[in-house]
């Protein structure tokens, strides 16, 4: 069942070892019953190479229209800084946050993309979204530059 009182809100919280012991809280959608947007960025993720153990870095932006409950933004964050010293490649992230979200908070529409800086030469991004969005619902566009270079 959905938490609905916050462990993390207003509490000192360690950040968790691995994504996987991390504990996201879901409150009450204070707009029940209005379809809107919410959206994330976390311009400064980071996560290691599982195989060099090298550290990974991306802008990710995950997008998502509520249902019953909204993410609480405290245990959103830990929950992404735990993947600081956890090895796995850019698609298993990128997705893998998409669907623990999507399976727990049960919105109506979530999408996630990673957008990360060059691994050997080549930036990889990676997207993903539950299906289509609700219908009359404005969806910006993520607005992040692909990369570029430096110069």
């Amino acid at each position: 069942m959905t938490r609905m009182t916050p462990k993390h809100l207003g509490q000192h919280s360690a950040l968790p070892a691995t994504p996987e012991e991390a504990v996201l809280d879901y409150v009450p959608n204070p707009r029940a019953g209005t379809d809107y947007l919410v959206r994330f960025a976390a311009p400064e993720f980071t996560s290691l190479c599982p195989i060099t153990g090298a550290p990974d870095f991306a802008h990710l932006v995950i997008d998502y229209v509520p249902g019953e409950t909204i993410v609480e933004s405290k245990s959103l964050k830990l929950f992404l800084g735990a993947f600081r010293n956890h090895g796995a490649f850019h698609e298993d992230c990128t997705v893998g946050i998409g669907q623990r979200l999507f399976a727990e908070m049960k919105p109506k529409w979530l999408r996630i993309g990673g957008y990360w800086y060059p691994r050997g030469g080549i930036p990889i991004d990676v997207f993903w979204q539950s299906g289509a969005p609700p219908e009359g619902v404005w969806v910006p566009t993520q607005d992040v530059p692909g990369y570029r270079g430096r110069g």
